[in-house]
């Protein structure tokens, strides 16, 4: 029975709800309130074939050529963090994205907004880390731009990179393409970058130092792509962690998928900090990590040739694309129980790329 001197009228709830007139923070954290935003709001008004894909990058024809493009925009908080900084998430994360379209990446462009009264030694550094994460990726800053907000306005520099590159012919990665049986990897040890960003900006010690796994993968996904072309989809599982990324493919595949929880690769640092802050490894942000999947008689290759790379050398077959529960994706857990695996609704750690 209900309470009646209990009065709920003025309560709120902290969860961002999804009947709300305004934007809330989760609409930026990957998860389903960025995708209703998407699908309600944006993919209307622009409308579009290619827009349809709702990929990490498009994948477009110019000129005969076979084209990915994306871009991405980066409000990381702090700027500088253990592993990186907000100018090698930008390299980082654009050439990332068009590796999962199975690019080679070529050039980027790059825009500064700045904010008024930032310090130029600062914004030097975040330039030179830009540049030089450029050219370890191995790709070119074409063009670029520079706005400048008030003071109050703005958080130090948040940046915008759009990228393009070529893809092979015969690579065709996308979500519809898994089946059944596929096999599912991941590339190595999930959650480094949410906990490093989380013990900067949070001021916590967890006893073991814990970096950023901020990375390009264009080189694993060309060495993965040499073993063969057949792979179906690969994701970077960056906002919203390894849970949206499968989450987004079980959804657009119309397959379930079933991932044995024992199997994915868990550093025991970001293991005792999820622990500590109630979080689910499962749900926190990467940006040097990808998730494919492979059909079943390339697996085997595909893994030895990810492990023989340097970013891929702790990469493990997690689970398998089922035909049961399409579209969801469940946990076997260490008890021999299950799991669902939903899609986040927000982000359990905002302003992390």
């Amino acid at each position: 029975m209900s309470d009646p001197a209990l009065d709920v009228t003025g309560w709120t709830c902290p969860a961002p709800l999804r009947d709300r007139p305004r934007v809330v923070m989760g609409h930026g954290g990957g998860g389903s309130l960025s995708a209703e935003l998407v699908q309600h709001v944006f993919a209307p008004a622009f409308g579009g074939e290619v827009l349809a894909q709702l990929g990490d990058s498009a994948a477009v024809t110019l000129g005969g050529a076979r084209l990915a493009f994306s871009t991405d925009s980066y409000v990381v908080r702090p700027l500088f963090f253990p592993g990186g900084c907000i100018g090698d998430l930008a390299v980082n994360g654009t050439v990332n994205d068009l590796a999962m379209s199975g690019a080679r990446a070529a050039y980027l462009s790059c825009g500064f907004i700045l904010e008024e009264g930032v310090e130029m030694s600062v914004v030097a550094r975040v330039a030179e880390a830009l540049g030089a994460a450029a050219r370890t990726a191995g790709v070119e800053v074409a063009t670029g731009d520079t706005k400048v907000v008030e003071a109050g306005h703005g958080d130090g520099i948040y940046l915008n990179t759009a990228g393009i590159g070529l893809i092979p012919d015969g690579v065709d990665l996308r979500p519809q393409r898994v089946v059944p049986g596929d096999v599912v990897i991941v590339s190595g040890d999930i959650g480094l970058h949410g906990v490093a960003i989380m013990s900067v900006r949070e001021g916590l010690e967890f006893g073991v130092d814990v970096e950023s796994d901020c990375a390009p993968l264009g080189g694993l996904v060309q060495a993965m792509l040499a073993v063969t072309r057949d792979l179906h989809v690969l994701r970077d599982p960056t906002r919203g962690g390894l849970a949206a990324a499968l989450g987004e493919i079980a959804a657009a595949s119309g397959t379930g998928v079933v991932v044995q929880e024992s199997r994915v690769p868990v550093p025991e640092a970001v293991r005792g900090a999820c622990a500590v802050l109630g979080l689910d490894p499962f749900y926190v942000a990467n940006e040097g990590k990808l998730v494919a999947f492979v059909p079943r008689e390339h697996a085997d290759a595909v893994l030895d040739a990810m492990r023989a790379h340097p970013l891929g050398r702790h990469a493990a077959v997690v689970g398998e694309a089922v035909e049961a529960h399409p579209g969801l994706v469940v946990a076997r857990t260490g008890l021999g129980g299950t799991r669902v695996v939903d899609l986040p609704i927000g982000e359990q750690l905002p302003r992390i790329c």
